[in-house]
């Protein structure tokens, strides 16, 4: 067969149409990276600035997981016939389609390839789409008045006491969140989204189901979700982060439940990590299977077998702080959805307004005896915005779910992200654990209780190096509704240079405190959005983010 190159096998690994939605699935597991391009010596090749970054800050080393599939064996499992749909660095392996028994028993022949499993779908075994999304399908009217400046939103955010973050400043800005679910229909139009888009905060959209190129299909779920931390629409809603950023990461399909999504949901974990993302929330969840053969039995959730819980450990330990819905199947023996079994994430179930639990929230330990869920937070008759505006719909209304619960406590948590920008993902999730009210008791229903951010944010102390002791540069208006100032307060020469959120470099020059016209005529026409102005001079740096508005 004639080879692919390798740039032709990226764009089939990108880019396979609806190949997801047939049943000829299967997950192909390679053996090792070796005699691969990439090297951990040169991680521009496969991590961005921003995520380089963000180890740097944390101290995390670049090692193995980072590495990219080696593309040779991608190659060579194209060349056998196979359609490439989502590779995973961190499993080392990927996904295919094929509907030829002989393609599967070439690759099986690969000397580097230790496994292959078939993930068939069977859709006459769906019966129901799991309850993760089940709430969004019959909303109740938003039955809250207008409350002030948080309007309907406001219960769920100051019985976290995430208000007083914002009072104290921090309300998202600079922190990029990913979040990762089945769809986000109405995203595009729903007002509570225009600063959002209007800041240029919208960083981003990927499709890892049917590859398209929009997010915008499928399911209300992710809409919803999203708005109880990024809604900005005074005395309507307004979200627990405002004026974070965000990516909408779509992993989970509406038309069958395969164990194929957990391998979505790490290769999305996977690009949320290489982007730079701090946050990532996920309100999804995995225990029984359309084919019974892939449920995942108690002994599963120890929190390091199935493929999403493993992703989600690996997240963690990259520096992302990874929120999961417990999951909404009551009382039981473990109820839990897998990855929310995974110990360094944070295990969000769900309460009403009182604080009482909400019955249909899951409850653990894990197998290992862990206790989960971690914390609590509003996720019956939360206030949350409607994709079906699109379709003439209320554009509010009131849903239960440990789904609408754990993006309301990651809002917070990029809140306290912010605030203590160089503290560990170990740090941070013990602090929101230590503040709950159950912190002196936790057990398996309730976890360590509802957080107290105000309280979270003093158990962190600030990283004194993180504070620059003298400015080396000002840059003002800031935020900016068209032109900008630069002063180099340092006298010499510099060598400036301005990021975007991505990490990636625009623009770059040398002046001095007479020459800096040239760099404020740049900045000035700039498009709206967020902006990281980075200054050295001599033995001293500093960067200044600068948000240029219109």
């Amino acid at each position: 067969m004639k080879k692919l190159s390798f740039l032709l096998i990226l764009l089939a690994v990108a880019v396979f149409a609806q190949a997801q939605i047939a049943t000829n699935i299967y997950w192909v597991q390679f053996t090792d990276k070796n005699n691969s391009p990439y090297s951990i010596n040169n991680p521009e090749a496969f991590l961005s600035q921003r995520a380089l970054q963000r180890r740097a800050n944390l101290g995390i080393d670049v090692d193995e997981h980072d590495l990219p599939v080696n593309p040779q064996y991608l190659q060579a499992v194209a060349d056998c016939g196979a359609q490439l749909l989502n590779p995973s660095k961190w499993l080392n392996g990927v996904s295919v389609y094929t509907n030829n028994t002989s393609v599967i028993n070439a690759i099986n022949e690969l000397a580097f390839v230790s496994a292959v499993r078939n993930c068939p779908n069977n859709p006459e075994a769906q019966e129901h789409k799991e309850h993760w999304m089940a709430t969004e399908l019959s909303p109740v009217a938003a039955n809250r008045g207008v409350n002030g400046y948080y309007g309907g939103a406001e219960k769920q955010l100051t019985q976290l006491n995430a208000n007083i973050l914002h009072d104290l400043g921090y309300d998202g800005t600079g922190v990029v969140v990913a979040v990762l679910d089945g769809g986000f229909v109405g995203t595009d139009i729903h007002p509570c989204f225009d600063n959002m888009r209007e800041e240029g905060r919208l960083l981003g959209v990927r499709d890892f189901v049917y590859g398209s190129t929009s997010v915008y299909s499928q399911s209300t779920h992710g809409t919803s979700c999203l708005s109880t931390m990024a809604a900005y629409d005074p005395n309507n809603m307004v979200g627990t982060a405002p004026k974070a950023s965000y990516y909408l990461i779509h992993t989970e399909s509406g038309d069958y439940e395969n164990i194929v999504e957990e391998y979505n949901w790490v290769s999305g974990a996977e690009y949320a990590d290489s982007l730079g993302v701090d946050v990532c929330s996920t309100s999804l969840g995995y225990i029984d299977f359309d084919l019974g053969q892939w449920n995942h039995p108690f002994e599963h959730f120890d929190g390091n077998t199935a493929p999403s819980s493993i992703g989600a450990e690996i997240a963690a330990s990259r520096g992302m702080i990874c929120l999961i819905a417990a999951g909404n199947e009551g009382d039981g023996t473990c109820t839990l959805g897998i990855p929310s079994d995974a110990e360094h994430v944070l295990t969000v179930g769900a309460v009403n307004s009182h604080g009482t639990r909400a019955s249909f929230s899951s409850v653990g330990p894990t197998y290992d005896g862990r206790i989960k869920p971690d914390v609590m937070a509003m996720g019956e008759s939360t206030y949350v915005a409607s994709g079906y505006i699109s379709w003439g719909g209320t554009p509010y209304y009131n849903g239960d779910g440990t789904s609408f619960a754990t993006p309301v406590l990651a809002g917070a948590v990029a809140c306290l992200r912010q605030a203590r920008p160089n503290a560990s993902v170990q740090e941070i999730c013990d602090a929101v654990r230590q503040s709950g009210d159950r912190a002196s008791n936790p057990d398996s229903k309730y976890g360590y209780g509802i957080p107290d951010f105000s309280k979270a944010i003093e158990m962190l102390k600030v990283d004194e190096s993180s504070v620059t002791k003298e400015e080396l540069i000002s840059v003002y208006p800031n935020p900016s509704h068209g032109s900008v100032s630069v002063a180099l307060n340092c006298g010499e020469q510099a060598d400036f240079a301005v990021y975007d959120m991505m990490g990636r470099c625009l623009y770059n020059c040398i002046c001095n405190e007479l020459g800096n016209s040239v760099l404020e005529n740049y900045l000035s026409g700039l498009e709206p959005g967020i902006y990281f102005v980075s200054v050295i001079s001599g033995s001293e740096s500093q960067t200044v983010k600068l948000v240029l508005m219109r």
